[in-house]
């Protein structure tokens, strides 16, 4: 099986409360600050543009938000890599696959490639990008990274989530940009990924777990519940979050998360440890009580939530990198980890310690 040998995140230099935000943007009215102040995000990691001269930041057309996708993601993914690398000893030249994942922009040549340049990997490495996916694509990532380490054994294998989801942020005045601008954060999270016999004996290999097994649950009837689509009226594209999408994924949860167990003979009270995509409260509170799961089950997710917002795809990654540094995880203990996002979809992951 595929190990998790490490994890690495980044984020921009500069963090807004809330508050700075409803300030900077000038944003009195009374319903979106609402959603805003009652978010249970105290501060999230954001690349703003510079302000006007009447003092709150200049409007940026669609090729300017691409711009910062780009260079923010470059900056951020190549941070996130080199930070998991460092935490095995491992070296630039020692990777030989690289995943890309991103739901904030579309570029062609992808990141991946972007990444190998900027980075300096072989220019054989193999790569991929899943790109348009949306918060759930880091387990689908996941699925297709360890699957590329199983078939070769001893070759090190390194995933990437990159979200600059300041990029995009369309401020239109409506409430469907004022509940997508007030719960996303911009971040990075990589993962490397190895398997073999050789990996299995490495030192510290007990707090690198083995990837079990996946399971998808696709919900067809709510296909449009999460987009990322272009709005004719604004000329640009912008996020839409429908409001019953919480109570879609947590009625969906138990069945998704029970098929992943019984194929593996385990019972729910096996899992010791929970990482849940932090996708927003009443998504969080949803999972929660639809898996009978407590807040410190979900402590991470809602920390995480809390200190950097919505990071999409690579949100679960911050709440594993947060698990680790516990240190409080035994050998033997299984995890589950959840994310969810447009499809709309559910992904789930087993791993084992």
């Amino acid at each position: 099986m595929a190990r998790i040998l490490s994890v690495g995140t980044a984020v921009p230099a500069n963090s807004y409360s809330q508050e700075d935000l409803l300030q900077i943007f000038g944003i009195t009215d009374p319903k979106v600050r609402s959603v805003f102040l009652n978010s249970a995000i105290d501060r999230r990691f954001l690349t703003l543009p510079e302000p006007n001269a009447d003092g709150f930041p200049a409007a940026e057309d669609t090729g300017r938000l691409l711009a910062k996708h780009k260079s923010q993601g470059i900056a951020m993914g190549s941070r996130a890599v080199q930070e998991a690398l460092k935490r095995i000893g491992a070296d630039i030249s020692d990777v030989r696959y690289l995943c890309c994942t991103t739901s904030t922009g579309f570029l062609t040549p992808g990141f991946s490639a972007l990444l190998i340049k900027e980075l300096g990997l072989s220019r054989h490495t193999s790569r991929a990008d899943v790109v348009g996916m949306g918060c759930n694509a880091g387990l689908n990532s996941l699925n297709v990274t360890s699957g590329w380490a199983r078939g070769r054994p001893g070759e090190l294998a390194v995933m990437v989530c990159i979200e600059a989801c300041s990029a995009a942020y369309v401020f239109d005045g409506t409430m469907r940009s004022a509940v997508v601008n007030s719960l996303f954060g911009d971040g990075a999270a990589a993962v490397a990924i190895a398997a073999g016999a050789d990996r299995d004996a490495a030192p510290g290999s007990d707090l690198m777990p083995r990837i079990i097994d996946f399971v998808s649950c696709i919900i067809p009837e709510a296909v449009d519940a999460m987009r990322y689509d272009w709005d004719s009226v604004h000329h640009g594209f912008s996020f839409y979050l429908d409001p019953d999408i919480p109570y879609v994924v947590g009625a969906n949860a138990r069945a998704t998360v029970g098929q992943l167990l019984q194929r593996n003979g385990l019972r729910q009270s096996d899992i010791a440890h929970w990482l849940v995509h932090s996708g927003g409260k009443k998504v969080i509170d949803a999972v929660g009580v639809n898996l009978g799961l407590t807040r410190y089950d979900l402590r991470h997710t809602i920390g995480v939530l809390r200190d950097y917002g919505n990071l999409s795809s690579g949100s679960f990654l911050f709440s594993y990198e947060r698990l680790l540094n516990e240190e409080s995880v035994q050998r033997g203990e299984y995890g589950l980890l959840m994310t969810m996002g447009p499809g709309s979809t559910i992904e789930t992951a087993l791993v084992r310690w």
